[in-house]
């Protein structure tokens, strides 16, 4: 078997969204998992509304979720010249035709067929014209669809797909100006990448029957299909901006990890079984056209926290702090001091655990973040009463002959409360609010671990004497 060769092919009239980056994610699992290729091809042909801004945002997007690209980035604008050769090719051939039809011309036929009621579909005069008919006018060039007969897509997602014929139009290869349309641009790009597998949006299922014509008139070999549903909003509907359908730069922004969102795009119209959480590996060696569902799937916000909670908790802790520093950067937030960064290396593995995103860890980091001395918020100062702050007072002296692990800790503890005839569960809220300045927080004695002997120390002597 040849290798296999996919591409994404975004248009670059603003951001990289939910949609887009999944279709590239399915690519680029599939390319990978088989050793094969993974191109990238900016269609740029739209000069009105390609920005380079919006490059940029693509392909920071796919930076950011770790979608490498094999080669660097096509511009479908710089093969003009090239996809005009095809076209004139093709009408060397006698596959394509000449059409001096105007756009008034057209519109007359199509309201006359309205009129009608028959097909609106355009049927040029000019298709079997003599071409000593031919007037010195501006021309289109349009392909010439078989009229009778139907155009089959084996699909790889929806399965066989017949078209009739005479449903298709003789599609435009080149506007009257020269210029080759994108439905042209598109197939031969696709064939000198030498891409052998289009995945890509249900929505362009119909592009392709038009497109296998290019294919056939050509005598090219014709791509491997996948159309994949398109995701829909929790309700059903097609997904929106109060969806969730954003740009994937703004979930960076919000303080999801790339491998949760990875993981959960991947889920997002494609199983493997009842496995839900994965990694890179598992994917691209299990990732297959035949887990594609039909229907749309549906985005859940609930969904994604949960996975991405699962991949913070799974992350190695130095990988983790990198893309922590990744999100302050990017959402404008202060760079962790050296002291800041030491501390949460310490105490990674007590602040992983049941954080779905960066900031909610970040919140839970809070007690190393803080600035000294601690100003409790009001909740946790209510724990600070009179009495709570003597009974600091009293434990600071047992601590400092404690060995600082957390076995010789929670003895001294309990030892203490036992003394004072009370629980280690009334200690905790004054240690709290002594070492965090919270009332919810990790476990006291991670804190205590992650803040060393004389860190801890000193915040609890400052709380006991309300200093």
């Amino acid at each position: 078997m040849s290798e296999v060769v996919t591409r994404f092919a975004p248009s670059p009239t603003g951001y990289l969204h939910i949609g887009g980056a999944r279709t590239a994610l399915f690519n680029w699992l599939y390319a990978r998992g088989r050793g094969g290729k993974f191109l990238l091809r900016i269609e740029d042909t739209d000069i009105a509304r390609s920005t380079p801004e919006a490059t940029a945002a693509i392909l920071k997007g796919m930076a950011w979720l770790g979608l490498d690209h094999d080669g660097e980035a096509v511009s479908q604008a710089a093969g003009a010249e090239r996809h005009r050769a095809v076209a004139l090719e093709l009408l060397d051939k006698g596959a394509a035709y000449k059409c001096f039809s105007t756009q008034d011309e057209i519109e007359a036929f199509r309201e006359a067929a309205r009129a009608e009621k028959r097909s609106t579909l355009f049927q040029s005069p000019w298709r079997d014209a003599d071409p000593a008919t031919h007037p010195d006018a501006p021309y289109a060039i349009r392909l010439k669809t078989p009229q009778d007969g139907e155009t089959v897509i084996d699909d790889q997602v929806q399965g066989r797909v017949t078209i009739r014929n005479d449903q298709l139009d003789d599609m435009i290869l080149l506007r009257s100006d020269g210029t080759p349309v994108y439905m042209l641009a598109v197939v031969v790009d696709d064939h000198d990448m030498g891409v052998t597998h289009v995945i890509r949006g249900d929505d362009h299922l119909n592009n392709a029957a038009r497109q296998m014509g290019i294919y056939t008139a050509m005598g090219w070999d014709v791509p491997v299909w996948a159309h994949i549903p398109l995701i829909h909003g929790p309700d059903g509907k097609k997904l929106s901006k109060r969806h969730g359908a954003l740009g994937v730069e703004e979930y960076q922004a919000m303080g999801y990890p790339a491998a949760g969102v990875r993981n959960y795009l991947a889920r997002l119209g494609w199983s493997h079984g009842d496995d839900e959480f994965f990694t890179d590996d598992q994917a691209k060696e299990w990732f297959n056209l035949e887990g594609i569902g039909k229907s749309p799937a549906r985005f859940d916000f609930k969904k994604l926290d949960n996975l991405c909670g699962q991949h913070i908790a799974a992350a190695k802790d130095a990988a983790l702090l990198q893309e922590l520093e990744a999100f302050l950067d990017v959402t404008g937030a202060d760079p962790l001091t050296d002291a800041q960064r030491h501390g949460l290396s310490r105490g990674m593995y007590c602040l992983k655990e049941r954080a779905k995103t960066f900031p909610e860890l970040l919140d839970k980091g809070h007690f190393i973040l803080a600035d000294t001395p601690i100003v409790p918020e009001e909740k946790a100062a209510r724990n600070l009463d009179a009495v709570s702050r003597g009974i600091l007072a009293a434990l600071t002296p047992h601590l400092q002959n404690a060995s600082w692990t957390r076995d010789d800790l929670e003895a001294v503890m309990n030892r203490f409360a036992e003394d004072q005839g009370t629980k280690f569960g009334k200690l905790a809220g004054p240690l709290r609010a002594a070492l965090a300045g919270r009332a919810a927080t990790p476990s006291v004695f991670d804190m205590m671990l992650v803040l060393g002997r004389d860190e801890s120390l000193a915040r609890i002597e400052t709380a006991g004497t309300g200093g």
